[in-house]
């Protein structure tokens, strides 16, 4: 139950670094995906580039604890939906 518990809190701190990268990129990592006469349309990488850092900082703290056969899973599981959710919502996509 309390593994279930941190991977809802990990999921949401996760897709909250995804979306605030999205809307406010700190590294300002862009990508061109097409040029059309509409516009460009972009996929700024930095929320992306966010919850990938945390999940290394967060792997190494449950390395350290000796908690990463227990909780490394959820962890993963967590990262995973977040992107999946992000990408779903178009998270970081953008034409100008």
């Amino acid at each position: 139950m309390k593994n279930i518990l941190f991977a809802i809190l990990q999921f949401i701190l996760f897709f909250a670094l995804f979306f605030g990268g999205s809307l406010f990129p700190l590294f300002h990592i862009q990508q061109v995906l097409s040029v059309t006469p509409e516009g460009t349309r972009i996929f700024i990488w930095d929320g992306v580039a966010l919850m990938f850092l945390l999940l290394l900082v967060i792997l190494f703290i449950e390395s350290r604890r000796n908690r990463i056969r227990a909780a490394a899973p959820w962890t993963a599981a967590a990262f995973t939906l977040a992107a999946i959710a992000g990408y779903a919502l178009k998270l970081g996509f953008l034409t100008r």
